[in-house]
């Protein structure tokens, strides 16, 4: 009977990994047959290296996470399965991701040499997903973060979200919003659920916060519009 049951569980792990695995094959074959093989790969690459740098951060916080599932045009993510307990630690994970998908992001600049445009548009790919994920507004990375700071901050990324959805007319933006503005504004009023422990930062921690998610925020829109430039010849 105990056999049984662990081989259950051993399946049960296998068909995890199976689904995480299949379902970034399946992002590789969409984007590979739309944009060329080497630019699939790359960019579901950078998304991995991305939702890994949460994986490792939520683990090393002792939060109990799945491993990484992809949808073609959605993007990644990982499902936390632990309530997080503090808006430390929301900010611990929230920015881990960021912060590995740029240096992915960054090592596949360098791999790009001079004039590798395949390689650059992969790294300029890489650095707007994260400059994108940190919109100050949940469910993004940033409104994770700006969390450790104060939720209204949420409200901030109203009109950037909505300036974007007029330039991109991109669904997924609506979903965004769908999900975000009125949890940003509940965070205006004040009406969210977390106890007021949750939100108990030291001022220290603030700054810390703060200082990351804005230098990431303009190195990440620095290099972009510099690669801009370089992929569009200007």
């Amino acid at each position: 009977m105990l056999k049984a049951l662990f081989l259950l569980l051993k399946f049960a792990k296998l068909g995890k990994v199976a689904m995480s695995g299949g379902s970034m094959l399946l992002s590789i074959l969409v984007y590979g047959s739309l944009y060329g093989w080497v630019y699939g790969v790359g960019l579901v690459m950078l998304l991995f290296v991305h939702e890994l740098g949460h994986y490792a951060a939520a683990r090393q916080r002792g939060l109990a996470v799945g491993l990484p599932a992809f949808i073609p045009f959605v993007g990644a993510w990982v499902a936390l399965k632990d309530r997080i307990p503090n808006a430390e630690t929301e900010a611990y994970v929230g920015i881990a991701g960021p912060a590995a998908g740029t240096l992915g992001a960054v090592a596949c600049y360098f791999l790009a040499g001079d004039g590798n445009k395949t390689l650059l548009a992969i790294s300029y790919a890489g650095f707007m997903i994260n400059l994108f994920n940190l919109l100050p507004i949940s469910p993004l990375d940033g409104g994770r973060i700006t969390t450790v700071l104060s939720p209204r901050i949420w409200l901030l990324g109203v009109p950037l979200l909505v300036g974007l959805y007029f330039l991109q007319h991109s669904p997924i933006l609506l979903i965004i919003g769908i999900l975000g503005i009125p949890k940003a504004w509940a965070a205006w009023q004040g009406r969210l659920d977390e106890a007021p422990e949750y939100w108990q930062v030291s001022m220290a921690d603030r700054i810390s916060y703060g200082a990351m998610y804005i230098a990431l925020v303009a190195g990440l829109a620095l290099i972009s519009y510099d690669l801009h430039r370089q992929l569009s010849g200007g």
